[in-house]
């Protein structure tokens, strides 16, 4: 290991934050000003140690690097879909980092129309990110949008795919999303709060003028986003409001720009609800009625309020209905049950009701893109952790499959037998049962020797499901073993396994990392010494936690852009995401929720502790996670860690919460975190 450098010493500022006669020191908050020359100059000096104790290991980064470069087939282009008259595929090219999008008139062998070479247009930029790819209904024009920043603030542009040109004015600080009204001239798209830049606003713009645009809608309550899209159907634009806990959708006939948005169903505390439309009915999945799983509905376009609803598929205590896809023959419900996504297939016509057929523990599923209702074929991917992703077509007639694509793994000899998946449960401190997803070489043994990584997120309901990675692949050929932890915070489980994970019960996140980490010590997986935690964003929050918790329980820990600032955040309203994330973590003006947070904020709960060996990740431009949570942590750590342990943090200035923007320059950041893994295990080639 290199030997230490003196670490960088941020200077002390005293800052009392005060609320509910509770006053806090924070001697760091000086950091929060990104303006101030001396900010930048710590966190530059952070990253010349971070690289200076890493420096051992350059070599073997470069090789980690190259290993992960030569899986990738560089020269790969994405199963083409039809639309409106065109084939549309997305390309990339030997060398280049980023995506090409090209479609073809009517047939596959038609010469390629490209619509953008995203690696011309990312030169000059250090980070660039093309989203919103909207094109108008008669394909003469496209709408997108473009991020150089890395702090997700899009600037929309129209061009006209005949000559190139653009045809509107810069429309800048939206979420770079837009949908066409039916009439090829009107572009509807949401704005965001130039502060806060919570999505506020919906306007609608007219090609050709340079005026100010109309606002639509404004969303007053600053608990709720919205958005604005059209239906696959292609006959409504919705306008969608959505907090943790409720929605609300407004509806308009796309032939009739000229008209005003009608409200579907109007908001009420702790209703949520979807909308999909399908000939002269409204297909609504709500948990309205106590549906804590959710179930489907139906209404007439008439009358869309909640009275009209009528049961289509009931509730189902176990079974969690995440999703459907309307066909004119085949009605298709995604669900997930003891842990398990299924992809169900129900033909309007008749009694047939089947599953397509999984028979593994460790895998995912997911609808693809599923643009016609006149068709009976399904398009949907899979993969699992030991099984590279296919993009595969079902006939729901005839249920046959035809995989169209596999993720093809260069760079050596791979091969799916050779590695081995498992599902097993770990019991919570409550006698919850927690599952984990493992994979590992099948030559790699099970002894208190075995380097074990560890993951998770929980949070948001966001459900983390197994999945297959040729970058994991390295840590796995060299004798790891890598687990995803489902704790309560996500969904895996069901809705009930959010409700139990966040809120006055955030810490069951925390513990239920903690007992899974337990587990696979007491069965022999792995010993403390050689296992390593990992999480970003809300999951470096859950890391920040563990480490106070149980300090002496990991070996490392990579904390990738983490939230562990959260009461001061949750106190500063006027910093992006804050108040949409009140019904998540709970809003500090209440006592009772203040409390809680302070309870496991990591921040707040740094202490004289044996910390492991520690790698932040932090992003100077970051609009979801500030870059000076991460920097005011650090800094703290390293005033009350009672050992010599590595505490490391590398800033991107250059990006935000996503980190590089292309696909070659974030393997280098996997390089580095896996370096620093590695390297504790003495494993340096």
């Amino acid at each position: 290991m290199k030997n230490k450098i003196q670490a960088p010493k941020a200077k002390k500022i005293l800052k009392t934050i005060a609320a509910h006669n509770d006053a806090r020191h924070d001697y760091y908050y000086w950091l929060n000003d990104a303006t101030n020359p001396e900010v930048i100059d710590y966190l530059k000096k952070e990253n010349i140690y971070c690289d200076h104790m890493m420096s051992h290991t350059n070599s073997f980064q470069a090789t980690l690097f190259n290993e992960m470069k030569s899986r990738i087939k560089e020269d790969d282009e994405s199963v083409p879909y039809k639309f409106n008259g065109y084939w549309y595929i997305v390309k990339y090219e030997v060398g280049k980092d980023y995506p090409i999008y090209i479609r073809r008139k009517e047939s596959l062998s038609a010469l390629d129309e490209i619509l953008f070479d995203c690696n011309d247009m990312a030169s000059g930029h250090a980070y660039f990110r093309l989203s919103g790819i909207s094109v108008s209904p008669d394909n003469t024009k496209v709408a997108y949008g473009i991020d150089t920043l890395g702090r997700r603030q899009y600037t929309i542009y129209v061009k006209d795919l005949k000559t190139s040109k653009l045809l509107s004015k810069d429309i800048i600080n939206t979420t770079g999303s837009s949908t066409w009204a039916n009439d090829n001239k009107t572009i509807y798209y949401t704005a965001n709060d130039t502060i806060t830049l919570r999505s506020n606003k919906i306007y609608k713009h007219f090609l050709g003028t340079t005026g100010e645009d109309t606002l639509v809608y404004n969303e007053l309550d600053e608990t709720f986003n919205t958005t604005v899209y059209k239906t696959k159907s292609q006959q409504f634009i919705v306008i969608a409001s959505y907090s943790s806990l409720s929605n609300e959708f407004q509806i308009l006939n796309a032939d009739q720009p000229e008209d005003d948005f009608k409200i579907f169903q109007s908001r009420v505390k702790n209703l949520e609800y979807s909308i999909y439309h399908f000939d002269e009915n409204f297909y609504v999945l709500t948990n309205c009625d106590g549906a804590v799983n959710f179930k489907l509905m139906s209404t007439n376009v008439h009358n869309t309020s909640i009275e009209h609803w009528k049961d289509l598929i009931s509730h189902r205590e176990h079974v969690m209905i995440e999703d459907i896809n309307i066909f004119k023959e085949f009605l298709v419900i995604v669900e997930r049950e003891n842990g398990l996504n299924n992809i169900r297939v129900k033909r309007w016509s008749s009694s047939e009701d089947y599953y397509l057929p999984f028979d593994n523990e460790t895998y995912t599923a997911y609808l693809s893109t599923n643009i016609d209702f006149d068709t009976h074929i399904l398009r949907y991917g899979y993969n699992a952790m030991t099984t590279p992703a296919s993009i595969i077509d079902f006939d729901m007639k005839l249920k046959s499959h035809k995989i169209l694509k596999e993720q093809q793994v260069l760079g050596g000899v791979f091969k799916k037998e050779n590695y081995v998946s498992e599902r097993i449960w770990a019991i919570a401190e409550d006698g919850t049962r927690i599952p984990m997803s493992l994979v590992h070489h099948k030559n790699t043994k099970r002894t208190k020797l075995t380097p074990l990584v560890i993951y998770a997120y929980g949070a948001y309901g966001s459900t983390i499901d197994p999945y297959f990675s040729t970058i994991r692949l390295s840590l796995l050929d060299r004798g790891f073993i890598y687990a995803i932890a489902h704790v309560r915070g996500g969904e895996y489980m069901g809705r009930p396994w959010y409700d139990d994970g966040k809120l006055q019960k955030k810490k069951n996140t925390f513990t239920d990392f903690i007992s899974c980490s337990k587990f696979l010590i007491k069965h022999n997986y792995t010993s403390s010494q050689h296992l390593y935690a990992m999480g970003g964003s809300a999951g470096g929050l859950l890391m920040g936690g563990i480490i106070n918790m149980a300090p002496t329980l990991y070996r490392g820990v990579i904390a990738q852009v983490p939230f562990v600032d959260v009461l001061t955040t949750m106190m500063d309203d006027s910093i992006p995401l804050t108040t949409g994330e009140y019904d998540e973590w709970g809003n500090p003006a209440d006592f009772s929720s203040y409390n809680y947070i302070k309870s496991y904020s990591p921040y707040d709960n740094i202490a004289e502790l044996a910390y492991p060996n520690l790698l932040i990740t932090a992003g100077l431009h970051d609009s979801q996670v500030q870059y000076w949570e991460p920097a005011k942590w650090i800094a703290k750590l390293r005033d009350y860690s009672t050992n010599d342990n590595l505490l490391l943090l590398q800033t991107n200035m250059k990006a935000g919460h996503g980190g590089a923007s292309g696909r070659f320059d974030s393997l280098k950041e996997d390089a580095l975190e896996f370096a620093f893994i590695l390297n504790l295990e003495g494993i340096t080639k």
